[in-house]
């Protein structure tokens, strides 16, 4: 007898999440109580601010060794880097980027799941080992000065830890989903030092619905999250908009207005990025060189506004303190755009969250000056509008309506500026939907091929196939028969249907009974059965799911049709009737509602 000896991996450790198991009264505890659920996502909460303080710093010492930078110092609104560390750095780090994907391939997953896919098709599971790959490629990217975030990072990571935690102790499916909101908001919260804003983050982008029993787990794990990332890091500070009493009710049309530009921009940006992408995949460039090509234009761009690089956060807040020119501000906001395009679209890894924030910024800025021009008598702050415009062009790409309009409030500490805020994220909002459908990270499952539009669970109607749904072991006859012989053996009640095959076993229509016997043979004396026999090339396939299946049934007004195991073979391996397949979709349907609200 041959033993096989098990297979050694780079990292041992990441093998934990399918060996490791939670005592079984923890579990219990967690999976029959509100406290038990509850009080781990307090225990995420923790683990996740700590991983985003780790992030964070390691990210921020990037920044300092390489471009000289002062302790606290956010490199986008450092101006004293030398010009030719600001040209290389980020071609240097496209080429570590390279060395990292090559050392992890054997081990890495080829296109990692983020947050929102994993609850929208695999109930929350996310592998570990794509966690680390994608927290180590952001790190990489945004610490050498690609101009991209690294917010896809720490929801990578807060998400992967939820994810790795509930798998440990065997969460249902639906608690598993809620747990990776927890998670990824919590990141989010602890990142931006906005818990309200991770919180809704987790809700609305990764959970995709509310619900009270999802809506405090999120909350208190955003809120611990935020607290010790906080204590970690220090707090952010706060953006000035403007005195208390401020007057802004006759501004509402401006909000509105600077909404719908908003949208467009974001969907510019979006449109941009897949732009270079495509070229760069159709170029012949190998690809490995592509994100050095990539880091060599940011580098160029770094040397005409250093308020490209990484993903914006100080020169955000320069930005909206500073008295530039609009022209001056339009150049850097198409310099961010190019920027930020580019890295993502040769290969760097990355989000838009805080680019999106960035860009939004400078082009409420740049119209607020433009309006000031148009009507001098308007008594407006340039920053009160330039935080308009950073929620309007983040709703458009990133989404979540609510979360960009808590993250607004809870960097300014001003809720007089909620209605203009919540104006031009629903005016940014609507049009992306109506115009464009879907958020950046929609948009890029769409180009993969996958039919994702939120993060509500259709993984479950995807499982739901025909394979499963279907009648195995059904009656045949060859449609060679006579039809008189064939209402001979099966008289009315007998049976429904037969599958009609032919000589070769091969599938060629469907015959009802009742059909069979409503033929007047005195007629058609010599009539067989496939002269009578329907549905010769409609037939169900075992992989289609049970939407796919309800759709065919519309499509060929059938009640009920073969299912045959490929198209070429027509070998009949079952029998799904409509009423069947409705009756079980819709009880799947309401599971999940049920879970989405709560009810067990």
């Amino acid at each position: 007898m041959r033993m096989s000896l098990p297979r050694v991996l780079p990292f041992p450790a990441l093998t934990l999440g399918s060996r490791l198991r939670a005592p079984e009264r923890l579990r219990a505890f967690i999976r029959g109580r509100e406290l038990g659920f509850f009080s781990l996502a307090l225990a995420s909460g923790v683990v996740v601010g700590l991983a985003v303080a780790g992030i964070s710093g390691a990210t921020q010492w990037l920044h300092q060794h390489l471009f000289d930078l002062a302790p606290g110092q956010k490199l986008s609104a450092y101006i004293g880097a030398p010009t030719l560390i600001m040209l290389v750095a980020p071609a240097l780090g496209a080429v570590l980027l390279g060395l990292f994907n090559r050392a992890i391939k054997p081990w890495a997953s080829r296109s990692p799941s983020d947050p929102i896919e994993a609850n929208a098709l695999h109930g929350g599971r996310l592998s570990v080992r794509d966690t680390l790959t994608v927290v180590g490629q952001n790190i990489i990217s945004n610490g050498f000065g690609a101009s991209i975030g690294v917010e896809a990072g720490y929801s990578q990571a807060g998400a992967g830890i939820a994810s790795w935690l509930g798998r440990m102790l065997m969460l249902r499916r639906s608690d598993l989903r809620t747990l990776v909101g927890c998670g990824a908001g919590a990141a989010i919260g602890a990142a931006f030092n906005a818990p309200l804003a991770g919180a809704f983050y987790g809700i609305e982008l990764i959970i995709g619905s509310y619900s009270l029993s999802s809506l405090l787990p999120v909350i208190a794990s955003s809120y611990v999250a935020t607290a010790i990332a906080g204590k970690l890091l220090g707090s952010l500070p706060l953006i000035a908009v403007g005195q208390p009493g401020l007057h802004i009710d006759g501004t509402y049309p401006m909000a509105l207005l600077l909404g719908l530009l908003a949208g467009g921009l974001g969907i510019l940006v979006m449109q941009t990025v897949t732009t270079i992408e495509q070229m760069t995949a159709r170029s012949k460039i190998p690809g490995p060189v592509r994100p050095v090509i990539g880091g060599l234009f940011v580098g160029v761009a770094a040397v005409l506004s250093p308020q490209v690089l990484s993903a914006g956060h100080g020169a955000m807040h320069l930005v909206i303190g500073d008295q530039t020119g609009g022209l001056h501000l339009s150049g850097v906001l198409l310099l961010k755009i190019l920027a930020a395009a580019v890295s993502i679209g040769t290969g760097f890894r990355g989000g838009l969250f805080f680019a999106s924030l960035f860009m939004g910024t400078l082009l409420g800025k740049v119209f607020a000056m433009a309006m000031l021009a148009l009507f001098p008598n308007l008594h407006v702050s340039l920053a009160l509008y330039a935080i308009v415009g950073m929620s309007s062009v983040a709703v458009s790409v990133i989404g979540g309506p609510m979360t960009m309009t808590f993250l607004a409030l809870e960097m300014t500490g001003n809720f007089q500026i909620t209605g203009l805020v919540v104006t031009g994220v629903m005016a940014s909002a609507m049009l992306s939907r109506q115009v464009f459908g879907y958020s950046f990270a929609t948009w890029r499952f769409h180009l993969r091929g996958e039919n994702i539009r939120s993060a509500h669970d259709v993984g479950l109607i995807r499982d739901l196939t025909v394979k499963k749904l279907m009648r195995a072991g059904v009656k045949s006859v060859h449609h060679d028969l006579p039809l008189a012989e064939f209402r001979a053996e099966h008289p009315p009640g007998s049976a429904q249907r037969f599958v009609v095959i032919d000589n070769d076993d091969r599938y060629v229509g469907l015959i009802l009974v009742s059909e069979a016997h409503a033929v007047a043979l005195e007629q058609h004396p010599g009539i067989l059965v496939g002269d009578v026999m329907r549905y010769r090339n409609e037939f169900l396939l075992p992989e289609m799911n049970a939407k796919q299946a309800v759709q065919s049934f519309d499509k060929f007004e059938a009640e009920e049709l073969a299912v045959l195991d490929t198209g070429a073979s027509r070998r009949v391996v079952g029998v799904l009737t409509e009423a069947h397949t409705l009756r079980r979709y819709s009880e799947e349907l309401d599971r999940i509602r049920r879970e989405a609200q709560g009810e067990r």
